[in-house]
């Protein structure tokens, strides 16, 4: 018996096992847990777009899309400069990570000035322009709780007041989860990237920072028309992350662990080519938590026969988008 909540929470947790599950069993609990996604409506897509500019080596385009019923998303989709009438090249989906959202992923500083790449070192490290100066088409997404997806309140606070809190406490409350809010809208951007004539639909990639690699992670493990996903600043154990270090409460989900660790929700990404990176100093994904997950998730591509397509980076630093090595082992598997 004790006092003291943190150790009654330890020991529960250390208590937790799980059975194995099959793939397909898994994600039809996943889907559960983040709120019977199963049962969602999904509605005609009815894109617009609101404005197209042309920058150095791309063409910007504001679009806005039908996610669910009463909820549009918005995002940015850049096409690289040299595409020829019916070239059609693999298409990422970038999801930004807490901050000022999408407009960090594209260059836009607060005020509107565009940067170009190597302009700035923030922490997402504008890598929806790193895509597109790949050669990439790129469809950079806000996510709910992030920039111009808030409440006029907390846009009144400035560009980095996330109203992630609220609006995730209001999700748990209607028996759903940020989580699941957030992979649903991606879900329904990779259904516009299907459509776009330069995209080839059978090679479309995930790809995020943070809460964004969370997003990018479970996405790829529960919708198999993802080739390629790519988790910056994410990849860790349950235990050592989001149950051992203050994290926003998006990250949550009722039943979640006692479903599965997150190697367990890796593993549904394999065999396809999976991209994990993670700073040596990161305080809220530990690096000690990334080598363990990494160590599982090795050992499951390899008993797939398949151990060139997980590939993983440590560079020095914290809690930052990075990509080294990330390019040649995209061109790699995407061929």
């Amino acid at each position: 018996m004790t006092l003291n909540p943190q150790t009654y929470i330890n020991e529960r947790l250390a208590q937790v096992t799980r059975s194995p599950l099959e793939p397909d069993e898994l994600r039809r609990r996943l889907l559960a847990v983040l709120g019977s996604m199963e049962t969602w409506e999904r509605p005609p897509l009815l894109p617009r777009i609101t404005d197209t500019i042309q920058l150095d080596g791309y063409r910007r385009e504001r679009v806005t899309l039908t996610s669910r019923p009463g909820l549009t998303l918005f995002g940015y989709f850049l096409t690289p400069d040299g595409m020829k009438d019916g070239e059609r090249r693999p298409g990422i989906l970038c999801l930004p990570g807490h901050g000022s959202g999408v407009a960090s992923d594209v260059g836009i500083l607060p005020e509107g000035r565009q940067l170009r790449i190597g302009e700035s070192d923030e922490y997402h490290a504008m890598f929806a322009l790193q895509c597109v100066a790949q050669g990439y088409p790129t469809f950079a997404i806000e996510q709910i709780g992030f920039g111009e997806r808030r409440g006029d309140s907390f846009k009144a606070q400035g560009p980095y007041q996330t109203s992630c809190h609220g609006d995730s406490m209001a999700a748990l409350m209607l028996g759903e989860t940020m989580i699941g809010w957030r992979v649903w809208d991606a879900f329904r951007a990779l259904d516009y990237l299907q459509t776009c004539p330069h995209v080839d639909p059978a090679r479309l990639v995930t790809m995020g920072i943070s809460g964004g690699g969370l997003t990018s992670l479970f996405v790829a493990a529960l919708d198999n028309r993802v080739s390629a996903c790519v988790v910056s600043g994410y990849l860790n154990t349950f235990r050592d992350s989001v149950l051992g270090v203050f994290h926003c409460v998006d990250n949550y989900a009722q039943g979640l662990f006692d479903l599965a660790e997150m190697e367990d929700i890796a593993a549904l990404v394999a065999p396809r080519p999976l991209y994990a990176e993670n700073g040596d100093t990161d305080h809220i994904f530990p690096i000690a938590g990334f080598h363990k997950v990494v160590a599982a998730t090795e050992k499951r591509y390899a008993d797939l026969g398949v151990p060139e397509r997980f590939c993983t980076s440590i560079f020095s630093g914290g809690h930052r988008f990075d990509g080294t090595g990330l390019w040649p082992f995209l061109q790699a598997q995407l061929r």
